[in-house]
């Protein structure tokens, strides 16, 4: 299902009811809610104890799923010093290169361990290797650092994809929310560099604007959904160091010249103060010529990914991309 501005069947003035939620998916809410609201709100406590309750909250959903062959790790040196990668390998290993994958949290919190699972999944499904990015955060590190480290390290990854075991011609670049604001920004630089581009994008609910005036924001940002408007104002005070950074075409990706990115595919929520964001930017990479496949998950809430252990829907989205992942390296 291809998705449609929401402003098409939705405005301010005269609001209608919201599309209803997957069951599993409240189910997954209920349980993560019921967990989260054991802490206090993240913006009344200091940054790291908010990392460590988030930590917490998300443990029990990054258990199970595909068992590797092997996980190692590797401190890869970028201009601001080095930064840690995890690597998946599955299995049954079928595919030669290695999805590079940048974890979401608003550039603020979550890590490789929250994400372990989502990584695992795509490692095991698509019998590829998959590489995670722990870049350092906001606010202990401010826009440009967490995406000057992504640069760095696909640079570093392509020159030393031997030394993996990974096929170079055959990296891809993903994430979800701001992970996947990262992937396109890091994308941009790359291709104004005449460097070596990835071979696709995979680009999970991403957050590729400042712009927070939007349709969606207010039909789904309110905090019932999970992302709110108040988070989202949280992550971009702490990420930006100056309001002209909110411009820059690194963070406001729909700004950007986007011609000559690699192809995408887009997994877009319904039920997400994103996506409209996320429709703007499908239909912006296909104005500039950029191969894009975007999904609506319907009845799906911001991170539904993490919930694939209770959610068939979680399920589906990964095969869809897996199968994209394999389309293009057939290619």
């Amino acid at each position: 299902m291809t998705p449609t501005p929401s402003s098409s069947t939705y405005s301010w003035q005269n609001p209608s009811a919201p599309p209803p939620l997957d069951p599993q998916i409240v189910e997954f809410m209920r349980l993560m809610g019921a967990e989260g609201a054991r802490y206090p709100k993240r913006h009344t406590i200091p940054i790291a104890e908010g990392r460590a309750n988030a930590e917490k909250v998300r443990a029990p959903w990054t258990q199970g799923g595909p068992q590797m062959a092997r996980t190692v790790e590797h401190q890869v040196p970028t201009r601001h010093g080095k930064v840690r990668i995890r690597v998946h390998y599955p299995q049954d290993r079928v595919l030669p290169g290695a999805l590079v994958y940048i974890h979401g949290g608003g550039f603020v919190l979550f890590s490789l361990d929250t994400h372990d699972r989502v990584m695992r999944e795509y490692a095991g499904r698509a019998g590829m290797a998959v590489v995670g990015i722990d870049y350092t955060r906001a606010p202990e590190a401010q826009f440009p650092r967490p995406h000057d480290e992504c640069v760095d390290v696909m640079r570093w990854l392509h020159s030393h994809a031997g030394t993996l075991d990974i096929d170079p011609a055959q990296l891809f670049i993903g994430g979800d929310s701001a992970g996947a604001n990262l992937s396109v920004g890091a994308c941009l630089v790359l291709r104004d560099a005449g460097d070596a581009l990835p071979r696709g994008m995979l680009l999970n609910y991403g957050a590729y604007s400042t712009e927070l005036y939007r349709e969606s924001v207010v039909r789904y940002g309110a905090g019932e959904y999970g992302l709110s408007l108040h988070m989202m104002v949280w992550f971009y005070g702490l990420y930006l160091r100056r309001p002209g950074d909110a411009a820059d075409p690194r963070v406001h990706s729909l700004k950007a010249r986007l011609d000559g990115l690699p192809p995408a595919c887009m997994v877009v929520t319904e039920c997400d103060p994103l996506y409209d964001d996320n429709v703007l930017m499908a239909q912006a990479l296909r104005d500039a010529g950029v191969a894009v496949t975007d999904t609506l998950y319907p009845g799906t809430i911001h991170g539904f990914l993490e919930a694939v252990s209770v959610a068939d829907v979680a399920g589906r989205a990964f095969d869809d991309s897996v199968r994209w992942l394999r389309a293009l390296c057939n290619r």
